[in-house]
């Protein structure tokens, strides 16, 4: 009889289904909960009820006191770990290590990835991790990686060949692999190199401790989950670059355009937003710190959406619904509710008015008036705005499902000049995309000497693995009509950045000084509100000149000369943002006078 009910009680244990509230089984909890006979394993030690009045007495003293659930796992031994709390679920310290452990961090790709590095720390630093500029004296090797285009990998394949002979002559010490490449070659990694211990995607930081504890043991750790909902908003990123007067400021993750080239939605997931209020936080404490410039990150920056409180959530509202570019379409349907970029650009730029605020990078469907408008008002946000094309042709666009074509890129275009005549624009193209023709290559030339971009990022197109593209169209376009183009395209952009530079050059403009040129000990080197690199000439600490300036002086500088690329300028006075504008305002109301008297 007791092994007749001890072999019902297992059979009863292995079809049961749990629902209780701490499991990772949550999703079931709606439907079992009223199922009287069906329980939780964390449960376990609770009785089961009887399903008939009439159970013998034996079976119910087996059913109110059942075999604890170690019985029926096989006898391991297992390290002395403090207990685990199921709230804390999937990031559970495990506590190996209690000596202070030196991690080295190298990082690839776009400004996204230097801040996933900021935060990859803060949390490693919590952890009794601290930060090492020397690759040789670390303990942890960790790479932040990028999977946008193939070249970006291949130097990382490279790389992590250097890292693997530093381990040869050190056994104790980890290789990570972070970031989008961790998420999209996770097997590849494992397999091709035993000497990586650590595979960790953009959503999983948090789980950076744990991971490397169980490294510990001699496996490789791998946690490449993504989320619905992870934004860090509540870590404060750790920053690099201490003696930088700029920092990123990440207030969203992920990307729902689905284009057709890009991998980023299936790396980084799902958009999601950061609370305004923890974003102004952060940007309060940057502040404090003497800072003065803030760019705001995110795959698609300007689709900015936060619901974190109930009363910006609303129902359906015509006049709360995504609205988008004039002419622009988007895959997914207009959303609702919830506080937009505008609100954002409103919060963030008067949390001190001396500190600029950039954003990057934005996608031209998201270009309302409000942002224009709000751009055009506040002094302190930089009238720069990065609108990526990818192409000038209508039919290569239609390809990459961008949503617009090259008439409603140019309408946004000359729309965003007429609010903001004195913009800068930036820009990204692509090269040799499947099926791109001559003529539409000249499209896209042709594009580019309309617009002018005072700068432009332009790559040769690669194939990248689960992306649309790669499953449905043909890269068709040889290599080297690739490169070919992409040199033209280059010219294209020296060409027409040339000319915008030159019609600079008389100009008064407030530069944030960044560093000393690399150049010249002489001079120091900044930026423009455009975001155009600007070369002082005689204000460095050897330079001898009454004027010397350093990091995070604002200085009003005259440009005489330029490249394509740079601007150089004769730095007068050092002054803010608030006094240059409204001394440029107030010179631009006398022109004005001036010009009405004389007429």
């Amino acid at each position: 009889m007791s092994s007749s009910l001890n072999a019902r009680f297992l059979r009863r244990l292995l079809r049961q289904n749990v629902g209780c509230s701490t499991c990772v089984c949550r999703k079931d909890s709606a439907r079992y909960l009223t199922t009287t006979d069906r329980y939780c394993t964390n449960d376990i030690d609770k009785p089961l009820p009887s399903k008939s009045p009439g159970a013998s007495a034996a079976g119910s003293r087996l059913i109110n006191n059942p075999l604890p659930f170690k019985t029926f796992l096989p006898k391991t031994t297992y390290p002395d770990h403090a207990p685990v709390d199921t709230e804390d679920v999937p990031y559970v310290p495990l506590q190996l290590h209690k000596e202070t452990r030196k991690v080295y961090f190298e990082t690839y790709g776009c400004q996204m990835n230097v801040n996933d590095t900021e935060i990859a720390m803060a949390i490693l630093e919590k952890n009794g991790f601290v930060m090492t500029t020397d690759v040789k004296e670390a303990d942890v090797l960790f790479m932040m990686t990028c999977s946008i285009r193939e070249g970006a990998e291949q130097k990382i394949w490279k790389r992590l060949e250097y890292y693997k002979s530093l381990k040869r002559k050190r056994s104790s010490m980890k290789i990570g692999i972070l970031g989008c490449m961790a998420e999209n070659l996770k097997k590849k990694i494992i397999e091709k190199d035993k000497h990586v211990d650590v595979v960790c995607g953009p959503d999983a930081y948090k789980d950076l401790p744990r991971l490397l504890d169980v490294t510990s043991t001699g496996q490789a750790a791998v946690n490449v989950m993504l989320s619905f909902d992870e934004t860090y908003a509540d870590v404060m990123p750790v920053r690099v670059k201490q003696d930088s007067p700029s920092a990123f400021v990440s207030i969203m993750r992920g990307c729902d355009n689905m284009c057709t080239y890009c991998i980023v939605p299936f790396t980084r997931g799902r958009e999601r937003s950061r609370p305004i209020a923890s974003i102004v936080e952060e940007i309060q404490a940057l502040s404090d710190q003497g800072l003065k410039e803030i760019t705001l990150l995110g795959q698609n920056v300007n689709s900015y959406i936060d619901k974190s409180e109930s009363k910006f959530y609303g129902g359906f509202d015509a006049k709360n619904t995504t609205k988008n570019s004039s002419g622009f379409k988007t895959v997914y349907k207009p959303k609702v509710g919830g506080r937009r970029f505008s609100d954002l650009l409103d919060a963030v730029s008067r949390v001190d008015p001396d500190i600029r605020i950039r954003f990057t990078s934005p996608h031209p469907k998201d270009f309302p008036d409000e942002v224009l408008y709000m751009m055009k008002e506040q002094p302190n946000i930089c009238k720069h705005i990065h609108l990526p094309a990818q192409s000038g042709s209508t039919a290569v666009l239609q390809a990459m499902r961008r949503g617009y074509t090259r008439e409603s890129y140019l309408e946004l275009v000359h729309h965003i000049w007429d609010i903001i005549p004195d913009v800068s624009l930036s820009s990204d193209f692509i090269a040799g995309f499947c099926g791109e023709t001559e003529e539409d290559h000249m499209d896209t030339l042709s594009l580019m000497d309309i617009v002018q971009y005072h700068f432009v990022y332009m790559f040769p197109y690669s194939m990248r693995s689960k992306t649309h593209a790669h499953h449905k169209l043909q890269d068709d376009v040889p290599d080297e009509v690739k490169k070919r183009r992409h040199l033209e395209i280059s010219k294209a952009f020296r060409d027409g950045a040339l000319k915008r530079n030159q019609a600079q050059i008389g100009q008064k403009q407030l530069v944030l000084v960044e560093s000393v040129s690399k150049r010249s000990t002489d001079d120091m080197a900044g930026r423009n509100d455009g975001n155009t690199k600007v070369i002082l000439a005689g204000g460095g600490t050897t330079a001898g000149n009454s004027l010397t300036l350093k990091p995070g002086d604002y200085v009003v500088a005259e440009i005489t000369s330029c490249s394509s690329q740079v601007l150089h300028a004769r730095p007068l006075y050092t002054s803010s943002i608030q006094d240059f504008h409204q001394s440029f305002h107030s010179h631009q109301i006398n022109t004005q006078q001036q010009y009405v008297v004389t007429s």
